[in-house]
């Protein structure tokens, strides 16, 4: 198994012969139409040259459903997606989306099977998507989830040998953490028992400008996490990787006992 970082929430998944392309913004700037109070670009533009076996979207948002992005990609490329992020790949031309609501699953070329699961709370009223990948050569699995919002029906499906999600808290005063990992990434490591966790939802060569970016302050760090993970007797690696880097996971198979 291979996982690229491509900053942000994007990512490169090499996962049975299968390449998945995860909520990807690769080019162009980020904006939520309020360009005052938050934007964003890119130091280096990261358009790939690998063959992408398919579009893996977990939210419709602008930093997961990146609309220059997803425009300068192959409308040809399939696509699997929450619901709202279905709609702006099929507004765009896309001719293979799939939409997959919580707790249904998709299987890419005999090779993948992908099951979304509730992830993030987007508003009062909307949960979006994280997702559960297997490995069906291996039963190697990786959970994904980008804002640290982890569903408790993740137990069923213990352990899990990747997890990739934030580590450290985004906050907001009065707000609170909007992005969740300092305590988020500990509670399901306990769940899953995962042999690696990567950090997602960081940022590291992107420009972020707006009232915004003022207030927000990152709480806990990835040193923080391996700390908590060794007090907590699990073995789970931490491991941080630069935009660009392709990281090969040596996963090892679990002892079943009885």
């Amino acid at each position: 198994m291979y996982l690229t970082w491509l900053d942000n929430n994007s990512w490169l998944m090499e996962i049975g012969g299968q390449s998945i392309l995860v909520d990807p913004w690769l080019v162009g700037e980020l904006s939520f139409g309020l360009d005052w109070l938050f934007k964003a670009s890119l130091k280096q533009e990261r358009l790939i040259s690998e063959d992408i076996d398919l579009i893996l979207l977990s939210q419709g948002l602008p930093d997961h459903a990146h609309l220059p992005t997803l425009k300068q990609l192959d409308r040809k490329i399939p696509v699997v997606a929450s619901p709202n992020a279905a709609k702006v790949v099929q507004e765009l031309g896309y001719t293979s989306v799939t939409c997959l609501e919580h707790g249904e699953s998709f299987t890419l070329n005999n090779q993948v099977e992908i099951r979304a699961l509730p992830g993030s709370p987007i508003g009062p009223t909307l949960t979006e998507n994280s997702y559960l990948l297997k490995e069906l050569a291996t039963n190697f699995t990786l959970y994904y989830e980008p804002h640290g919002y982890h569903s408790p029906q993740l137990k069923q499906f213990a352990p899990v040998d990747v997890i990739v999600t934030p580590t450290v808290d985004l906050a907001l005063p009065l707000v609170g953490a909007i992005i969740r990992g300092t305590n988020s990434a500990l509670e399901v490591s306990k769940w899953l028992e995962p042999q690696f966790i990567l950090p997602t939802a960081a940022k590291a060569d992107a420009i972020y400008e707006g009232l915004m970016v003022n207030f927000l302050k990152a709480v806990g760090t990835d040193e923080d996490l391996r700390a908590s993970l060794e007090k907590n007797n699990l073995t789970t690696q931490v491991l941080e990787s630069q935009p660009g880097d392709r990281v090969e996971l040596a996963l090892k198979k679990r002892v079943v006992t009885c």
